[in-house]
This record gives structure tokens, sequence and C-alpha cells, in this order.
């Protein structure tokens, strides 16, 4: 497959599962913890909740110049970036390419919630009884997250192939 239908497809799939779960919990919950739905007990909650921060509600008190600034025109800029540097170095290997089409899908669905929404929609909630606890999230700071996780472990591999050949 072409690396650039690759890299569009991946992103756009990222987008569209996060824009699509919106839509559905949009439609179908009550806001609140009045429309709670436990998944899996208390652990694993949907919990429908409108953010105008980042993640875990960060930023949703600063005045309305500072929320454009740092939430919608820096990050546009960043993922704009990311974008251009995945199409330019073609040597980035593919654990770290899927990575960075997770964290761009995810960042461009968001930053589109705040452009049309003006916040974000979130409804992910894990409580594990004290031992892990997240905020509210969906499905874009999912892709995000497991994108960083991924090129973690890709930076881990890449060093690890360099010093297994330089001892080669």
């Amino acid at each position: 497959m072409n690396r650039n239908l690759f890299i569009a497809l991946l992103i756009v799939f990222n987008i569209a599962i996060d824009q699509i779960s919106k839509v559905v919990v949009r439609n179908t919950m009550t806001r609140g913890r009045d429309g709670e739905i436990d998944v899996i007990g208390n652990y694993f909650q949907l919990i429908w909740v409108e953010n105008k921060g980042a993640f875990l509600g960060m930023g949703s008190d600063m005045n309305p110049t500072l929320r454009l600034i740092f939430l919608l025109i820096l990050p546009t800029l960043v993922l704009l970036y990311v974008i251009y540097y995945i199409v330019k170095h073609k040597d980035l290997d593919r654990l770290s390419l899927i990575a960075f089409c997770c964290i761009i899908g995810g960042g461009i669905a968001n930053v589109f919630d705040r452009i049309v929404f003006g916040e974000v929609t979130d409804f992910f909630f894990i409580d594990l009884g004290g031992v892990f606890k997240t905020g509210i999230f969906n499905v874009a700071d999912l892709s995000v997250t497991t994108g960083m996780i991924m090129l973690l472990f890709s930076g881990v591999f890449n060093k690890k192939k360099v010093i297994s050949q330089t001892n080669s």
C-alpha cells in the first residue's frame, strides 16, 4: 500500500471512530452522573461530560483568549508539523508511524470538537478501587495515549537495535 495513503487512512480511521462514538453518546445518553452507565460495575463506567479544557479538564478555567491559543491554535500547529514530519521522514519504523497517526487522529478529533462545539465530549471513566482511577476521557484521548505508549516502545526497541548493531 502507498505509504501516504496508509497514513491518511489511519488518521481518518482514528478521527472517525472517535467522532462516531461521540455522536452515539450525545444521541443516547443523559449528561452527567444521572445518566451514568455501569459497563463493569463501578470499575468501568460511561459518564457523559462536556470538557472545555484539555486532558482531564486542564485549562478549562483559562480566559477565552488563552484557551483559543493553548487549546486550539498551538495544538493545530503541532499537529500540522507532525503530519509534515511523518510524510517527509520516510525512514520512520512502522510502529512509530502508526503511533504518530494515532496521535494525529486523536488530536484532530478533539480539535474538531473544540471548533464545532466549543468543548470536547468525554465519556469513559475507570476506577479500579483506589489502585487506579482516571478522569473522564474519550476515544481520541485513548488514541493519543496509545500512540504515546507505542512511541515509547518504538524508542526502546530502536535503542536495543542500535546497541546490538554496535556490539556486532
